[in-house]
């Protein structure tokens, strides 16, 4: 057979009717278990496949979902992919993934792909001037915002993790580990996240009735080129003594590891970093990255879970924001007297 087989020749080679085949295809009641297999065997005796198409138009859904991160080869938007691509296949979705790059034109095209596609709803970290939200609805199709960015879009719902949380473990841990006022590695002014992570560290400080203006900061790309760029200027108006630095994700932070080591500086020995994000990639590095994990998986997989309800007619706005969790390993050193002696030996 050169055609692609139809429902009719399905039912040819079970020997029943093409209305038993459409009740068997598509889940329906009252049909034996063995008419079931009966079918089903025939189906796959000749190559049969459903049609998608079909199927979509005559209930409404296209089993397709959407999510556009920012930025695919950023081990954290690759992971919170990975849980949203988890989520859809438990919801029979097949997930497509579209990565901006930090381009408001390009996440407009690929919005447009989406809607082209029929998609019964889409995910997004939002990095668009739009300040109201009303483009998104115009696409007509259930959204859901992702991260930081989500906080300008009160009326949409969204699914991030707890920045002000995660930046308060983050900093319980360097003063219980003797480090008062550490040195800051920040993304570039542009981004909504750098205004969210300097926001959570002066109001920790000023909880604490300590000036945060003290805090020397930098400011750069969130990649690795950046982090070491960050790291060379704060090296050369360094005074001296143990530098600490916390940096606002894990790839500055092992971009200001490199740069230290580079100048033939010792971490931890002579210079403490701290991430934030907790991508694998921190295990790896020498020393391992003492870091904030973001449940970068969990947010994929909640954000897609949100987004079904949405699909399925919920309308009630939510926002979920997921507990970060400290990941404690070697790039922090314990400058209290004693336990400091016992690390550096």
């Amino acid at each position: 057979m050169t055609r692609r087989p139809t429902i009719i020749d399905v039912a040819k080679q079970a020997g029943v009717s093409k209305s038993t085949v459409a009740r068997v295809m598509s889940g329906g009641q009252h049909v034996s278990a063995r008419v079931v297999e009966l079918v089903e065997s025939a189906a796959k005796e000749i190559g049969y496949q459903k049609n998608n198409l079909a199927v979509s138009m005559r209930s409404g859904r296209s089993g397709l979902i959407g999510i556009v991160v920012p930025d695919i080869s950023n081990p954290f938007w690759a992971e919170v992919a990975r849980g949203a691509q988890d989520a859809a296949a438990s919801t029979n979705s097949s997930l497509l993934i579209f990565s901006s790059d930090w381009k408001s034109e390009r996440e407009r095209k690929h919005l447009q792909a989406l809607v082209n596609t029929r998609v019964d709803g889409f995910v997004l970290n939002r990095i668009s001037d739009s300040s109201d939200g009303r483009d998104l609805e115009l696409l007509g199709a259930p959204s859901l915002l992702l991260g930081t960015t989500a906080d300008l879009f009160p009326e949409k719902s969204s699914v991030g993790s707890d920045i002000t949380q995660g930046v308060g473990v983050a900093l319980d841990y360097l003063t219980a580990h003797g480090h008062e006022l550490p040195k800051l590695i920040l993304g570039s002014e542009r981004r909504l996240a750098r205004a969210k992570f300097i926001t959570a560290v002066n109001e920790y400080y000023i909880n604490r009735d300590v000036d945060p203006t003290r805090i020397p900061t930098e400011d750069g790309a969130y990649t690795v080129d950046g982090g070491r760029a960050a790291m060379a200027r704060l090296l050369k108006t360094h005074a001296g003594g143990h530098l600490t630095i916390f940096a606002a994700n894990d790839l500055m932070a092992l971009g200001a590891i490199l740069e230290a080591r580079s100048q033939g500086l010792n971490c931890p020995r002579d210079v403490s970093v701290m991430g934030f994000d907790g991508i694998p990639a921190g295990e790896f590095c020498d020393p391992p990255l003492t870091t904030v994990g973001k449940p970068a998986k969990e947010i994929g997989r909640q954000s897609i879970l949100s987004l079904q309800r949405l699909i399925d007619g919920d309308a009630a706005v939510a926002k979920l924001r997921l507990a970060c969790e400290l990941v404690e390993r070697g790039s922090v050193l314990n400058l209290n007297p004693e336990i400091a002696l016992a690390q550096t030996g």
